[in-house]
């Protein structure tokens, strides 16, 4: 269950005494998610219940970056993307305090994420992605990526640091990971990738951050980690996501049904493409390097089970193979 900080009804009562939304009738917590700490919240105002979604930010999700991440939702949902709106509170904040955390309301979305998707619902994600991109062209803010190579090679050198703690398994992982990062180098920088289009990305798009309903997609939601970015780089992420087994391996109807449903809204260029299979490789490095510092330094008590690091790790034989020469 992700919840890393415990909230009772009577201290939501208390946090919502500051926002018109009814007061606090049930308090639920959500088991999915890895980042943060997230509740069902039900309110009843006027005799109406409502319900909404508390987040406790945590961990990864740096307070100085909330306004960007709440923002890039607020500015995506003005124009009618399906994303849930942050709630204002009385003074007209996205952003309180509540039990040493930084909070937010946030409107709640129905649907759920699909764990077996059809071509055609991977088309569907494919061009919401392209269509999120195009909406998000002119937002204002910026942010630098939170996860971008220094990150991978700070996280690398604290999980050699702590490899007496680590498997024999993950003890092979990192030696793998420290050869995909002398490999890759930078490969965001002009030579690597030339200058792509690029602008505010979602950064995070997981099959479990996109839900469904009525075999269309309802909402995109956790934008936390959203930053400035090449849109192919966000492509390559889903594409890493949505387009492989469990076991890593590449599922070609997959990749090719994401891709087609992407380029019906936004045609990718010649550099995009050209560029794709290095930035997939980078996708699968950064979050085998992630999920492998989880492992090593995971902490029982938070009662998230770490995700397995090989899986993302066998994704860059896939895009080595289909990389240009």
């Amino acid at each position: 269950m992700a919840v890393f900080t415990p909230v009772s009804l009577a201290q939501a009562r208390a946090f919502l005494a500051g926002y018109d939304i009814g007061e606090a009738a049930s308090l639920t917590a959500i088991a999915e998610g890895v980042e943060n700490t997230n509740y069902r919240l039900d309110t009843v105002q006027d005799g109406r219940g409502r319900r909404f979604v508390l987040t406790l930010f945590e961990g990864r999700t740096d307070a100085a970056s909330l306004p960007f991440c709440l923002g890039l939702t607020a500015h995506l949902a003005g124009r009618g993307f399906p994303c849930p709106m942050p709630v204002e509170d009385r003074a007209g904040r996205w952003l309180g305090r509540l039990n040493g955390r930084a909070a937010a309301v946030i409107e709640w979305k129905t649907g759920a994420w699909l764990r077996r998707p059809s071509p055609a619902d991977q088309a569907a994600a494919g061009a919401a992605l392209a269509r999120l991109h195009l909406a998000a062209a002119d937002f204002p803010l910026r942010r630098a990526n939170p996860v971008g190579p220094a990150a991978w090679r700070r996280l690398a050198d604290r999980c050699a640091e702590g490899v007496a703690r680590a498997s024999d398994t993950d003890r092979a992982l990192l030696k793998q990971v420290e050869g995909a990062l002398d490999r890759l180098g930078d490969p965001f920088g002009l030579q690597a990738c030339g200058d792509l289009p690029g602008g505010a990305i979602h950064a995070d798009y997981f099959p479990d951050n996109v839900l469904f309903e009525s075999g269309a997609v309802s909402a995109v939601i956790d934008f936390y980690f959203g930053c400035d970015g090449a849109f192919a780089y966000d492509l390559a992420i889903a594409l890493s996501a949505w387009g492989f087994d469990a076991e890593g391996r590449a599922d070609a109807p997959a990749l090719a049904a994401f891709l087609r449903g992407y380029e019906a809204v936004r045609p990718l260029g010649a550099a995009e493409r050209a560029a794709l299979p290095r930035l997939g490789e980078a996708a699968a490095l950064r979050f085998t390097v992630t999920r492998l510092h989880d492992r090593i330094f995971h902490d029982p008590a938070n009662l998230v089970t770490p995700k397995d690091p090989a899986v993302f790790l066998r994704r860059l034989d896939h895009w080595r193979a289909v990389e240009p020469v």
